[in-house]
């Protein structure tokens, strides 16, 4: 593989060696919670987000109080999640799509990529705009359960538009108090109720894992785009096209868990970069082709 670029910061300059590596190949996205900073949704490892410690798997199933905590802070944190829009790299990718795109592995449970259109895309950690119950299995849109979270607890008041620093990627917001708040159970068998996400502590299903494998597998070129990579999985498709000697770059703020085995590291921002892409990618009929 060629050496790592790093230090670049120009979003043209980026998109054009970009555009020279993908030239004449096919693509596969990898996003995370970068991909979506731009729509108003705050990523977990950025250089401007808030350090926060999610909610385990084993601590919501363990205690009615942590449910309790982690749903009045859901409540509040729908208010965003729940009308936030596809941003201008999101619609880029759809566009993008002639030049070799293949499909989009998603860290992200909000839902975007789908809304702007990029199909197929494979939502590893599911989506947050689903509710599961633990009991029957039975799948419910996150919209109503608000609405009955709203009839439950009308003493809490209409969630509010909260900022950045209030947010968390998963729609967990931060609330001091919430000892009181009133769980919704299953309707259809009584069970408990939880967002059909993969929390931390819980397992990526295979059947999703062996979908995302499949489409990275299919394409030349895996493209990371806002994800730190701290996550095993997202890292594991990283290491995954390396020891496959297929290309990998990283289109990320910061540094990575990945940057030692990228093709091509870009320390830019997602939609800016995805967007001159598309431009380059309009002026020149095609992707700038390589030589390889």
């Amino acid at each position: 593989m060629e050496a790592v670029q790093t230090g670049q910061t120009d979003a043209v300059a980026a998109a054009e060696a970009l555009a020279e590596l993908l030239g004449g190949r096919t693509w596969t996205v990898l996003s995370g919670a970068g991909m979506s900073t731009d729509s108003g949704i705050p990523d977990y490892r950025g250089p401007t987000s808030v350090r926060a410690t999610p909610m385990l798997y084993a601590e919501f199933v363990r205690s009615v109080d942590n449910r309790r905590r982690y749903w009045a802070r859901s409540y509040q944190g729908w208010s965003r999640m729940g009308h936030a829009e596809p941003n201008a790299g999101h619609r880029a990718l759809v566009d993008l799509e002639p030049s070799g795109l293949i499909g989009v592995v998603t860290q992200n449970v909000d839902g975007l990529h789908q809304q702007a259109g990029s199909s197929p895309v494979i939502p590893l950690h599911g989506s947050i705009a689903d509710v599961v119950c633990l009991g029957c299995g039975r799948v419910t849109g996150r919209r109503q359960l608000q609405d009955r979270l709203a009839v439950l607890n009308p003493d809490v008041g209409a969630p509010r538009v909260l900022e950045h620093a209030e947010l968390r990627p998963d729609g967990d917001a931060v609330v001091d108090e919430w000892g009181d708040f009133v769980l919704a159970d299953c309707l259809a068998c009584g069970g408990v109720l939880k967002p059909d996400v993969v929390f931390f502590g819980e397992t990526v299903p295979r059947d999703r894992v062996d979908q995302a494998y499949a489409l990275v597998d299919g394409a030349d070129v895996l493209v990371v785009l806002g994800s730190s990579l701290t996550v095993m999985s997202g890292l594991r498709f990283v290491r995954h096209n390396v020891k496959h000697e297929r290309d990998v770059v990283i289109v990320n703020r910061g540094t990575t868990r990945g940057d030692d085995l990228a093709t091509l590291k870009l320390d830019v921002g997602c939609a800016e970069t995805l967007r001159a892409l598309l431009d380059l990618h309009r002026s020149s009929g095609g992707m700038v082709r390589n030589s390889r």
